[in-house]
């Protein structure tokens, strides 16, 4: 499934409606097992360029501001909590809470052309909420710069620091991104599943408690059917033959 961002006269800006309607759409997914992978995309010469400041002046209090980024907070940990992978598709550039979403994003697959910022200390906003996501994909000295330099970074750069993981030229992109998709579709739904959760979860636990995680999961893993199937098509050297999903 592919979710389009679709404002390019604003470079697809993260309104309250746009935050609201990516909300809809990732909650909807949650409950669709027909669903296996989803694509974010953007129209126009930007993927996104991060909220819109337009609107966050035209009425500015702290509760209005705590409410808005407490929006965009749960709609960038909905995106980690699907149980699906979801893979950014960066055309252009991304900044400030866009270069989040990308980081958000599973994977991500970008242009040559494409470009990343974390850019709002620029404009005396400390991208506080981008640099969660940030500091979660880069090393910390690398997303520590991009935050209080608000400078650029290249597609190459940001793939050499982690933040994405492919480029293709610009014709190239959605091939690219399809051999990706396939891959991922090629593999059981549910081991994928199992796999993001403890993905994720593990990354904010303590060694030995991931080990413990760890351990458990796999333990279920082994006793699904997919992984079955899958163990003894090892075993007999054949092709596994996993159910329709």
């Amino acid at each position: 499934m592919t979710l389009t961002l679709n404002r390019p006269h604003a470079f697809n800006a993260l309104s309250e409606a746009t935050l609201a309607a990516l909300q809809r759409e990732l909650d909807t997914i949650t409950k669709d097992e027909s669903v296996r992978v989803v694509v974010l995309a953007a129209e126009g010469k930007a993927f996104c360029a991060g909220h819109d400041l337009k609107e966050m002046r035209e009425a500015p209090s702290l509760e209005y501001y705590e409410r808005l980024f407490a929006q965009c907070s749960d709609m960038m940990l909905t995106i980690q909590q699907l149980p699906v992978p979801v893979i950014a598709r960066v055309q252009g550039i991304a900044t400030a809470a866009g270069c989040q979403l990308v980081a958000m994003c599973d994977l991500a697959v970008a242009s040559s052309t494409a470009k990343f910022a974390v850019s709002g200390v620029n404009l005396g906003l400390f991208c506080s909420a981008p640099g969660v996501a940030l500091s979660r994909n880069v090393l910390r000295k690398a997303a520590f710069e991009m935050l209080v330099t608000g400078e650029f970074i290249s597609a190459e750069e940001a793939k050499m620091r982690g933040l994405i993981n492919r480029i293709a030229e610009p014709e190239q992109l959605d091939a690219e991104l399809e051999k990706l998709v396939a891959t991922i579709v090629a593999k059981p739904r549910v081991a994928v599943a199992m796999g993001k959760e403890f993905f994720y979860r593990q990354i904010e636990l303590g060694i030995a408690a991931a080990y413990e995680a760890a351990s458990q999961t796999m333990a279920c893993n082994m006793m699904d059917e997919a992984a079955l199937e899958g163990v003894q098509a090892f075993i007999e050297k054949r092709l596994p033959r996993w159910k329709q999903e």
